[in-house]
């Protein structure tokens, strides 16, 4: 992290991460506090409102899409909370609608996942008259159509057919597609 971005932080430093990936939001968290912010962490829509009534981050990473909801109720009461906080949504789902949804409810920025924790960064500490930079490596358009494969088969269960259904595709070529290997 350079030292433009520790002097970016500003006084209030407090994080609130919301995404229901266990993993994932572990490893944000502990990056993010290497980087000088004081992270909290919720997996469910219910626990990020909670936290954000009681105490409004400064900042905030929320995923679109949780278990018992949608992220953008939380932006939402963070909004209503704390109106000049600074939230990034975060989504497996890069369609322009819900980043349009984002946007309007109060979001400063919409990243696709995996976003690490540089391109989490440098969307939170953005000013609002620049745009943050493109990401260093950009995912590859297979890539990005087989991460939209995989959400679309565990949302179904780890079912072949609804999944083939769903995506409007024939069964062999999904089961052909899901026993490679993910592209680079």
């Amino acid at each position: 992290m350079n030292e433009r971005q520790l002097n970016d932080i500003g006084p209030d430093n407090s994080l609130l991460l919301v995404d229901d990936d266990e993993p994932f939001v572990k490893r944000l968290a502990r990056a993010m506090e290497k980087r000088g912010f004081a992270v909290e962490t919720a997996e469910t829509v219910a626990a990020g409102r909670a936290m954000a009534e009681v105490r409004p981050p400064a900042y905030a990473v929320i995923d679109l899409r949780l278990e018992d909801g949608n992220g953008l109720d939380v932006v939402e009461t963070i909004r209503e909370r704390r109106p000049d906080s600074r939230v990034v949504v975060l989504t497996g789902y890069g369609a322009i609608a819900t980043a349009v949804a984002a946007v309007k409810i109060g979001a400063t920025d919409y990243l696709s996942k995996p976003a690490d924790a540089n391109d989490v960064t440098a969307a939170l500490l953005a000013s609002d008259d620049e745009m943050p930079p493109p990401p260093e490596n950009p995912m590859s358009a297979d890539r990005v159509r087989w991460e939209h494969i995989q959400r679309v088969y565990e949302l179904c269960d780890r079912n072949v057919s609804e999944t083939a259904r769903r995506l409007n595709m024939h069964r062999r070529t999904l089961q052909r597609i899901l026993a490679k290997r993910s592209p680079r």
